[in-house]
């Protein structure tokens, strides 16, 4: 039961990362659905900024699912070599092309059920098309997400999915996709990994983290 003092500063939380970060959206450059999944799956143990100066390159060479689905192997490997683990990235947006062909007439499903029955496709990469293409609220739980929501005292899970169960319980369904955003942004911006700004951090005197710097 979360208290109504607790209640109050998660909305506090929530109300000044609105306030900072008015206009949030995804990273990722995509022009359709279909590139939002394949990038999204790229993104995995990789920053968007190396996805987005790979997938330009990548469209202009493979732009349906049936492309994907009929390239050679190879050739998709070579096109997403530095975004890492290209092998098995590869192999999952084939298949994932394959499924979409064969399941769903080549659309990207809208349901959480269907999205993660694809290929390489977990709940973050599910949540993140469900949110981005059709507005649907998600709570997409990435590295900064974790990290930010553990600092900030909203759960002490470390598994993603855990975490995405505490947050949908305490954060307004409304902003869900926007709160995974604000901590993206603000991970990148001021909480990041290795040292956190906490003395410039416009949410310090919210934040239960032990380990916040004065200085």
């Amino acid at each position: 039961m979360t208290s109504k003092k607790e209640k109050q500063r998660i909305k506090e939380i929530c109300d000044r990362l609105r306030a900072k970060y008015p206009h949030v959206k995804t990273q990722l450059k995509h022009e359709s659905p279909f590139q939002l999944l394949v990038a999204t799956i790229l993104s995995a143990q990789c920053t968007d900024r190396q996805v987005n100066a790979v997938t330009p390159v990548l469209f202009s060479n493979l732009k349906t699912p049936e492309d994907f689905a009929n390239a050679p192997i190879e050739k998709i490997e070579t096109l997403i070599l530095s975004t890492g683990f290209y092998k098995n990235k590869a192999r999952h947006i084939q298949n994932c092309a394959r499924e979409l062909l064969g399941r769903f007439n080549g659309r990207v499903p809208d349901n959480i059920e269907d999205l993660t029955s694809l290929p390489g496709v977990g709940r973050k990469t599910a949540n993140v098309i469900l949110g981005a293409v059709f507005g649907i609220p998600a709570m997409v739980v990435d590295t900064h997400v974790a990290r930010i929501s553990r600092r900030l005292g909203l759960t002490k899970q470390k598994d993603a999915a855990k975490i995405e169960s505490d947050l949908v319980k305490i954060i307004p369904k409304a902003d869900w996709n926007d709160f995974s955003l604000w901590l993206i942004y603000f991970g990148r911006a001021v909480c990041n990994a290795r040292k956190p700004d906490c003395p410039a951090c416009f949410l310090k005197d919210l934040c239960t983290w032990p380990d916040k710097r004065d200085v």
